[in-house]
């Protein structure tokens, strides 16, 4: 298993096109959607500023980006050429697969992460304690763990040509309903009921309650830990199940 995790982390290294992407894109966002806000506008009802809202959120949403897109559209892609069919000639488990698929993710998700944290410290003057740009880091890094399993299981429900829209819709959505792009602390009650559950929200909140000088709740710790046990549990039955086709 520690052999194909190497492998899977030279593989991410080696696309530089898609290491471009990954890191720079969040950073762009994060410019073009923090540009209309001072350092002082607050979102309504809450202490968080605009633009430490976004510094967590484009943050997250690029590291959401980086695992989910890229290891769903890999992962089909493989299938089709017969690369995990190779695989499944070896002794290699379910979950050793999904978790050198989650490591190699983990690799592309810390320098997107760091990288907005940079831009938004040098062009936007924002400004946090040591411990919490550490902590930040940490928290959206290990948070990235979740999707980047859910990547594994769409890459295993979706054909090569269906995955991309698949995954697009997913992201999209959740990335949205999940407060990763706009605030949703103005939203009506019962819809913040509603999006309470998704895991792109508990995962904004980890980053958000420390920016506030919290620490993380333990019931949005608690949803995104139970999401990842089911997206990776679903994602070593998808391959198990896939291995008994062929």
């Amino acid at each position: 298993m520690t052999t194909l995790i190497r492998l899977e982390i030279t593989r991410t290294l080696r696309n530089k096109k898609f290491m471009f992407f990954s890191i720079l894109y969040p950073s762009i966002i994060y410019l073009l959607f923090s540009a209309s806000k001072t350092p002082t506008d607050k979102i309504p009802g809450t202490d968080l500023t605009f633009q430490n809202f976004y510094v967590v959120a484009m943050a997250s949403f690029g590291a959401l980006t980086a695992v989910l897109m890229g290891n769903s559209e890999r992962i089909a892609k493989e299938r089709e050429k017969g690369w995990v069919r190779q695989l499944r000639l070896t002794s290699l488990p379910g979950r050793g697969y999904v978790l050198a698929k989650i490591a190699s993710a983990a690799v592309v998700t810390l320098p997107c992460i760091v990288v907005v944290f940079v831009v938004s410290a040098v062009l936007k003057d924002v400004r946090f304690d040591a411990w919490q740009w550490v902590a930040l880091t940490g928290a959206i890094w290990a948070g990235s763990l979740v999707f980047a399993a859910l990547g594994v299981a769409i890459g295993y429900i979706a054909s090569g040509d269906a995955v991309r829209p698949i995954t697009m819709i997913i992201y999209f959505s959740l990335s949205m309903a999940g407060g990763l792009w706009f605030p949703t602390a103005t939203w009506p009650d019962w819809a913040q009921n509603i999006i309470k559950w998704l895991p792109t929200h508990a995962y904004a909140a980890l980053g958000q309650a420390i920016e506030t000088g919290n620490a993380p709740h333990a019931q949005d710790v608690a949803i995104l830990f139970a999401y990842f046990l089911l997206f990776a549990g679903g994602a070593a039955y998808l391959y198990r199940k896939d291995t008994l086709k062929a």
